[in-house]
């Protein structure tokens, strides 16, 4: 079992404990680390079994796929952002950062084969007044979300690879 946060290289001022809003969520999936990691980085699919993301464009890097050092921007909970591709180990670690106005975060992902297939973690710290508005609001949003984005990449990576692009 993953402890918690162990894996993720956090950024400094994003470690869960110096920051006002961390969420977990971890599931195991019956599917080979490839084709998590193949579904997880083809960010432009993302809305195709993600309904919390929207509008991805790549600003730098070559699409369909994330690489360390992309920027794309998208929409996700009906906000604009910004983000950086700043880990990436295939078929274990992807990160990247986020940024609109009012807020500031680093979300991970972490796959970590296991006889059954994978666990996979994802990992968010949120800072900034939009974030602390939108947890006081809707507490468990962030969580709930981030669940139905596991789930989602579950039932994608169980039917193997996304298509050629």
């Amino acid at each position: 079992m993953l402890s918690n946060s162990k894996q993720i290289h956090w950024p400094t001022g994003f470690e869960p404990e110096n920051s006002p809003i961390h969420v977990r969520n971890e599931l195991e999936m019956g599917a080979a680390p490839d084709a998590i990691w193949a579904w997880l980085i083809r960010a432009q699919l993302w809305p195709t079994w993600y309904a919390n993301s929207a509008n991805i464009t790549f600003l730098t890097g070559q699409p369909p796929d994330l690489a360390l050092g992309t920027r794309f921007r998208w929409k996700t909970f009906s906000v604009s952002i910004q983000s950086k591709v700043l880990e990436f180990v295939p078929y274990e670690r992807l990160s990247w950062d986020a940024q609109s106005n009012g807020l500031n975060a680093y979300h991970a992902w972490v796959i970590e084969k296991t006889d059954q297939g994978c666990r996979v973690v994802t990992e968010e710290t949120e800072r900034g007044w939009l974030a602390r508005l939108s947890s006081a609001l809707q507490p468990k949003r962030i969580e709930q979300q981030h669940q139905i984005w596991l789930e989602g990449l579950k039932a994608k990576a169980s039917r193997g690879l996304p298509p050629a692009p």
